[in-house]
């Protein structure tokens, strides 16, 4: 027996076009975050703008699932169908380099916030230079906590993402399964 409405939170079509939008602003926010402020978090030069780009694919993969799925378009959601599990791969990938960068800079990150959101390297160390701070307001919740949020937000996006795929993997299951019927346009959705 085939269950049309297992596991959804919404209306599949509505619902996986509202997931897909949430997804696209959080993931297309985090990508600008990660390119204006991510050296304060990642001392590694290109470290965070790869992290970043990889976000704004996330942002670009959702917004071309919203687009699949406005259109009930079968071939274009079989291509996010076929793109989204590499998507979750690399962004899996990316969330354990990013805890594992994120503990071991914990004394770099205490440093700035210890040096009024001055950026940390190592000549900064001996004598300062100003190549821009660090937002106050990340420092006054403390490190640990900022830690904690970067890692919970990591995890929570990668659930958003499998979801993603769920729901269009399921919105190319219903294409398939009821393709003779004719819709509500047209006739009706069963046309005599």
């Amino acid at each position: 027996m085939w269950c049309d409405n297992c596991l959804l939170l919404l209306p599949l079509r509505g619902g996986a076009i509202a997931w897909g939008v949430i997804l696209a602003l959080y993931s297309i926010a985090g990508g600008i975050f990660l390119f204006k402020w991510g050296q304060f978090w990642f001392f590694t030069y290109p470290e965070w703008q790869i992290y970043g780009g990889v976000a704004m694919g996330v942002g670009a993969a959702a917004v071309i699932s919203i687009l699949a799925l406005s259109n009930r378009s079968y071939i274009w959601t079989r291509a996010v169908k076929f793109l989204w599990p590499f998507i979750i791969v690399i962004a899996a990938i990316r969330a354990i380099i990013m805890i594992v960068r994120l503990q071991q800079n914990k004394d770099k990150i205490q440093w700035e916030c210890d040096n009024g959101g001055q950026l940390w390297s190592p000549a900064n160390v001996a004598a300062p230079v100003d190549p821009g701070t660090l937002p106050s307001g990340f420092c006054g919740a403390g490190v640990s906590s900022l830690n904690a949020a970067f890692i919970i937000s990591l995890l929570v996006d990668l659930g958003f993402q499998i979801y993603m795929f769920f729901l269009v993997w399921r919105f190319q299951k219903r294409l398939e399964h009821y393709q003779s019927m004719q819709g509500p346009f047209g006739g009706g959705f069963y046309k005599a």
